[in-house]
């Protein structure tokens, strides 16, 4: 896990507050890119910790772009497993929870060469020992052993400054654990901008908005994640969720209180109710009292199902009419790259490569 420094969290918390404010006032000064990589279908840890703010800014008038990262899934992969149908998976989800395409410029990776070409002189601006410093790399390198590290997991950093930079983003939705990744994209910013613009803002300084996000648990009591198995898939039906809530690991207590701390699994079933009906975990478990986990996943299993109930249904629908969807795609494909375009224009001319 990425360590951040308190007070840097802290000072990320109080700017995203300030923005928050000005996003009320003039949603329309910000953009947001944002985005996730096609390995699979979005779950219900995605959806509260990301994906609802992502479709709130916009519906509050931020205009928002959402990348598809196809490349990124070979950064720590030998092969890109059924990539047409992941990427198919995850636009459902978008369009199913609320994204809305008329507005919201949905993209993929390989379909928008001209941000690629902007990595070689992002690349020029940092040092090998600025990437190997980076949280994430530091990671990845620990955790790979005796598996070397490629060439694009190394330079991710840098890569996802460019997802940024190429739309001129100014404002990121992430965790506190993002933060260093944000760093170095307003660090290649701030760099070309100086070193090859004579210091004219060719690119914004993009801001963090931090997440309040909520820290929900796989079923198995462990961090969710959809290597482990343990997640409820926006895309689940109701008796699959059922199935999942039932094996989901509690404790030994008969007695139901809301305690993060020394009731980790309990209190984690009791946040997603939460989250799902609009309740106060507290209150949740004080209705439940002495009735014990059973009566405790019954209450999540319906709270859940209920909540993604009109979401399935329009995912369905949705998946229903493919030549829609690629329609979207293409759109979002096409206006990425008029962008792109406009940008690599832009700092050909600053770099005085206009031949």
């Amino acid at each position: 896990m990425t360590i951040v420094a308190d007070d840097a969290v802290a000072l990320a918390a109080r700017r995203s507050a300030h923005l928050e404010r000005e996003i009320a006032e003039n949603p329309a000064r910000f953009r947001v890119l944002t985005g996730d990589r096609p390995t699979g279908p979005l779950h219900l840890g995605h959806y509260f910790g990301t994906l609802a703010n992502r479709v709130r800014l916009q519906r509050l008038g931020v205009e928002t772009f959402l990348v598809i990262a196809d490349y990124q899934v070979i950064t720590d992969r030998d092969n890109v497993g059924n990539l047409t149908d992941n990427v198919r998976e995850l636009l459902l989800d978008y369009l199913a929870a609320g994204v809305d395409p008329a507005t919201a410029k949905i993209f993929t990776h390989s379909a928008v060469p001209a941000l690629h070409q902007l990595m070689l002189p992002f690349l020029s601006l940092v040092s090998v020992a600025e990437l190997r410093r980076n949280p994430t790399v530091k990671a990845e390198a620990e955790a790979a052993g005796t598996r070397a590290m490629s060439g694009l997991l190394f330079t991710y950093p840098v890569h996802q400054a460019a997802d940024i930079l190429f739309c001129r983003g100014n404002l990121v939705p992430v965790g506190k654990d993002q933060l260093p990744h944000l760093e170095m994209t307003r660090l290649v910013a701030r760099r070309f901008n100086e070193r090859f613009a004579a210091g004219v803002e060719v690119f914004p300084e993009p801001d963090a908005l931090l997440s309040d996000a909520p820290l929900l648990l796989g079923v198995d009591g462990t961090k969710m994640s959809k290597s482990r198995g343990n997640v409820i898939d926006l895309r689940d039906t109701d008796d699959r969720t059922a199935q999942l809530i039932r094996r989901a690991k509690t404790d030994s207590q008969r007695t139901i209180s809301y305690d993060p701390d020394r009731r980790p699994e309990v209190s984690s079933l009791l946040l997603t109710a939460a989250l799902c009906t609009g309740q106060p975990p507290h209150d949740l478990a004080d209705d439940i009292g002495d009735r014990g986990a059973a009566a405790l996943k019954t209450l999540v299993t319906e709270a859940v199902n209920e909540h993604l109930r009109p979401l399935r249904q329009h995912r369905q629908a949705l998946a229903a009419d493919p030549d829609y969807l690629r329609q979207i795609l293409a759109e979002g494909n096409a206006r990425a790259n008029q962008i792109a375009e406009q940008t690599l224009h832009q700092v050909r001319a600053a770099m005085d490569m206009t031949y």
